[in-house]
């Protein structure tokens, strides 16, 4: 038997905060591209001219010879030289402010819920932790697709059971981001998640 569908009037009666379409949508691009940089590790690291193997000895003399004037081997010009403005190690981390997280954690329910792409459930428990439990449990409640399931908590047979399920994915209520909303096709609430997310978006 399908989960029950979350509508907008759920989310008012449980007071979870959702906003309407036209608003939003920069908190939520500027939200996924703090998350996307904060992944970067920022190693990338080319050597100049004074890093790479060799001595400053000059290649040949200066005059005399017809060739262009050099200095030592490592200039960039040559092979097995240093780099020019090459990648260095750096931060690219963002930062975004509370209310902006917010805005878009709300922007993202709100537009999930409209889509009717929001379900919620009482229980959700895999006892005998088969992956083979799981995919029909999940097939009953929701339809096909990326689905993503919020709890509070899950006990350690359902983590079992979901590992090597690639289409889904359990997160709970306090971890759940906007990037992971995006990207499911369908979102199963389960219990008190509602309750924490109102907590989130109040």
């Amino acid at each position: 038997m399908p989960a029950k569908s979350f509508t907008a009037e759920d989310a008012q009666a449980a007071n979870v905060v959702l906003v309407e379409a036209d608003r939003g949508s920069q908190a939520v691009h500027d939200l996924v591209t703090a998350y996307r940089a904060n992944r970067r590790s920022g190693s990338a690291n080319t050597k100049t001219r004074g890093e790479v193997r060799g001595n400053n000895k000059k290649i040949y003399k200066q005059k005399g010879t017809g060739n262009a004037r050099h200095g030592d081997k490592r200039a960039p010009i040559f092979v097995g030289g240093g780099v020019v403005f090459g990648p260095r190690p750096r931060d690219y981390s963002k930062k975004v402010p509370k209310n902006v997280r917010k805005l878009a954690l709300r922007r993202i329910l709100g537009d999930l819920v409209r889509s009717e792409s929001i379900h919620s459930v009482d229980t959700f428990s895999i006892a005998d932790g088969k992956t083979k439990t799981f995919v029909s449990t999940v097939e009953g409640l929701v339809s096909p697709g990326k689905v993503l399931i919020v709890s509070n908590s899950f006990d350690d047979s359902t983590y079992l059971a979901a590992r090597n399920v690639v289409w889904a994915q359990l997160v709970t209520a306090l971890e759940l981001n906007v990037e992971q909303l995006i990207l499911a096709d369908s979102v199963l609430l389960v219990g008190d998640a509602v309750a924490t997310l109102a907590q989130r978006t109040a």
